[in-house]
């Protein structure tokens, strides 16, 4: 069987030895894409510009410092917690001694949400606005970043998928010789399904000129990532050795309670209507 056979070089080009990357590239296009998509969300329901710019300061602080301190702390907490300096600069250790430029190489979509819902309570607390406003209109887009990032993660040929012998399985080459499930193509066309759904419900909504926000956004994608991102995780690779041990492995371990919140914020949303 003709398998697809993937060996794409991570690096783009360098500027002045520095590497410009694909993973790069991507979660900036995904964040400004998104930005552009709320951007309109905002005009449309009259908020200030003045707040909206605000708001993806806060927001794209806490999607990185969380997804970065998520990866470190969730899934290599023993080594990231005796070299601290790897967690905040983008360096790892070389065979001299010293240190080389790697780029962030690791961040946690849960982590993520952690640091988004954190960056967003600080927001609504400084600027009064209403958390629950800001959580809707922010779940709304933020699809759109996971699905650029995990594009990313393919052209790293990261997060792989188990051996498979489906006819469009991968042979990633800088890993190995065997064909495997595109784990990040499933996540990124999950993610991709979600916004267009979530984006369809609101277009949906907002026609009726009574509806105020109340967690229905917001609790309907929190279920539909977890649950999409639960059952993907059957099909990839465990990222590091302890979950070898594991009935579940940590990504659906960490998926459940966001489940479970988004269930409770769709059956407030319910009962507020």
């Amino acid at each position: 069987m003709s398998y697809i056979h993937w060996n794409v070089d991570p690096i783009i080009f360098k500027v002045f030895g520095i590497p410009v990357q694909y993973y790069g590239i991507l979660f900036v296009s995904g964040l400004i894409v998104s930005t552009l998509i709320l951007n309109k969300i905002f005009e449309e329901n009259g908020i200030q510009k003045e707040l909206f710019e605000k708001l993806i300061t806060y927001s794209v602080l806490g999607v990185f410092i969380g997804a970065r301190l998520g990866h470190c702390l969730f899934y290599e907490p023993e080594y990231f917690l005796s070299h601290p300096v790897e967690i905040i600069l983008p360096i790892s250790p070389n065979a001299d001694g010293g240190y080389v430029f790697t780029g962030y190489r690791g961040l946690s979509s849960h982590g993520g949400v952690i640091g988004l819902l954190s960056a967003l309570t600080l927001y609504c607390f400084n600027t009064k606005q209403k958390l629950i406003n800001i959580l809707d209109y922010i779940a709304i887009v933020s699809p759109v970043t996971g699905c650029f990032i995990r594009i990313g993660n393919l052209m790293n040929s990261e997060i792989i998928g188990k051996p498979a012998t489906v006819p469009w399985a991968f042979i990633f080459e800088r890993v190995d010789n065997i064909p495997r499930h595109p784990a990040q193509l499933y996540e990124s066309i999950a993610y991709l399904i979600t916004f267009t759904m979530v984006m369809l419900l609101y277009k949906k909504i907002k026609k009726n000129k009574n509806y105020k926000n109340n967690g229905l956004f917001f609790g309907t994608v929190l279920v539909l990532v977890f649950v999409f991102r639960f059952l993907i995780e059957f099909f990839k690779e465990n990222q590091v050795y302890f979950e070898n041990a594991m009935t579940l492995d940590m990504g659906q371990i960490l998926s459940i309670p966001f489940i479970i919140t988004g269930i409770i914020f769709i059956v407030y949303s319910q009962k507020m209507k």
